[in-house]
């Protein structure tokens, strides 16, 4: 407590600095008043801004997903699939590897502890594309599946077909007789998409029937190692096990995508197939069962900062040729190893991922220009695509000989090969086996023999070696030339 004599001299003080400040602020006001300056208009002006970006954020921001939800949900389907296999303590059925392990590994049901057959069962998600049932969703949900059955949003039930499959994109298409016409998914443009843009995905996590998620667009064109074809989308709506083959909305209800993979570690971490993908590829699924695609006959890679200056490129544009396939449509054109890719029938070819697409989507027998850079200089050189080879037969191939209908196995010529066999070529076909009693064990044809020319036609690959025995007729001859030991001989093969 102070004194009084000090409390006087406070109290005095206090008043003074209380009558400066009050004169001040009059004095400010009065000379704004006097400037006529518009000071309230200002303030006015900010605050209509601030509410009308306020109502413009607004506007963006969907009030409720109901609506769609409710529209969409009879076009998505349970799809639930049944596998035969022998299983035990330490055994697991087969599986694709990479992103789509993830939902394969948790898609069938514990394993017994003894070895047995067992009937595993899975569950996944699909979307009805057409009135009269054929429906799309991952080839990874049926892969080797002995049963599918398909529940729609009624909860009728229907045994589903598989007519088709594509493990390259990871898309199937199944088949049901359904009673009465169905509702159909509407398919959108992926490429419209953006960043940021509001998604709905809507399928049967973990047998959860008709869930709804929700969330927006967090990337495009994701490479995640799932194959040469790789063009996410990438979303942060929820995705789990059980989705995989569900649809992704866009706010106007049309399909733009495919719900797939998962990242298992990351959280709000999803990919869907694009739907402009997806489309064009389902009547040859529907028609074949399977999909045709165009084939160059190269393997390639992306430029590096430090290819790219080992070669002395100006830039990292482009497509590397790493090996070219003897007698493939590469070859053929005169593309070698160590060609830069720049532009495929007139597209640039930005980075090695872009080719695949390309070639896998021109028709197969379709004339192109592939323009490349060699040592410093560009050339264009014309090409006919070939077909690339089913993964069916692409196995077949690579783990036995090709056996001809004259009694010859054979196989391509390879450096390994070359190597092995003490060749001083890389190019050629080789007899690897001859069976006992045909045309070729006639003729005196023998396991090592390299076949140069078929018909006097320069043969550099098994395809072409078949595409003589095509020309040929049945009753005439096919004339070879052999390499054999250190000199070579013509050899006439029978029918």
């Amino acid at each position: 407590m102070f004194p009084r004599w000090q409390q006087s001299i406070i109290g005095r003080r206090v008043g003074a600095r209380t009558v400066m400040a009050v004169a001040v602020a009059a004095l400010l006001v009065g000379l704004l008043m006097a400037s006529g300056l518009p000071w309230s208009g200002t303030s006015t002006a900010q605050e209509s801004r601030q509410t009308a970006q306020l109502a413009t954020t607004a506007s963006t921001l969907p009030g409720s997903f109901a609506g769609l939800a409710e529209r969409l949900s009879p076009t998505v389907v349970n799809v639930q699939v049944t596998k035969v296999a022998q299983v035990g303590a330490f055994s697991m059925p087969d599986g694709p590897e990479g992103p789509y392990g993830e939902f394969f590994r948790r898609f069938f049901q514990d394993r017994p502890q003894r070895p047995e057959r067992h009937r595993m069962h899975g569950s996944g998600s699909g979307v009805i594309i057409s009135r009269d049932g054929y429906i799309l969703t991952n080839n990874h949900v049926v892969d080797g599946a002995q049963e599918v059955t398909v529940t729609l949003a009624d909860q009728q039930v229907y045994k589903a077909k598989v007519v088709g499959r594509d493990p390259k994109t990871d898309l199937a298409v199944l088949k049901i007789d359904a009673k009465e016409p169905l509702q159909v998914a509407s398919m959108g443009d992926s490429d419209q998409l953006k960043v940021g843009d509001w998604v709905l995905a809507i399928g049967n996590p973990f047998g959860l029937s008709h869930t709804v998620t929700a969330g927006i667009v967090s990337a495009k064109g994701r490479v995640i190692g799932a194959g040469p074809y790789d063009d996410f989308i990438q979303t942060d709506a929820p995705i789990n096990p059980g989705n995989s083959g569900g649809p992704l909305f866009n706010m106007q209800g049309e399909m733009v995508g495919i719900n797939t993979a998962i990242v298992s570690s990351g959280q709000g971490i999803g990919f869907a197939i694009p739907i402009n993908i997806a489309e064009p590829l389902i009547p040859q699924l529907e028609k074949t069962g399977e999909v045709t695609r165009g084939y160059l006959g190269v393997s390639i890679q992306s430029i590096t900062p430090d290819l790219a200056k080992a070669l002395k490129l100006e830039d990292r544009q482009g497509a590397l040729a790493a090996e070219v396939v003897p007698g493939g449509p590469a070859a053929r054109a005169g593309i070698q190893q160590g060609d830069v890719i720049v532009a495929f029938n007139g597209k640039a070819v930005k980075d090695a991922h872009d080719l695949p697409a390309m070639a896998a989507e021109t028709p197969v027998g379709q004339k192109v220009t592939v323009t490349v850079r060699r040592e410093g200089a560009t050339q264009q050189l014309p090409i006919t695509v070939g077909k690339l080879p089913s993964e069916k037969a692409a196995r077949e191939e690579s783990a036995q000989p090709s056996q001809s209908q004259r009694g010859l196995q054979l196989q391509d010529v390879t450096p390994q090969t070359a190597n092995r066999l003490g060749l001083t070529t890389d190019h050629g076909v080789i007899v690897v086996g001859v069976q006992p009693g045909s045309p070729a064990e006639q003729a005196g044809m023998r396991e090592g023999d390299l076949i140069l020319e078929v018909n006097h036609q320069p043969v550099h690959s098994v395809q072409e070696v078949r595409e003589g025995l095509a020309k040929a007729h049945d009753d005439a001859s096919l004339l070879l030339r052999v390499k054999r030991d250190n000199g070579s001989l013509f050899v006439a093969l029978a029918k």
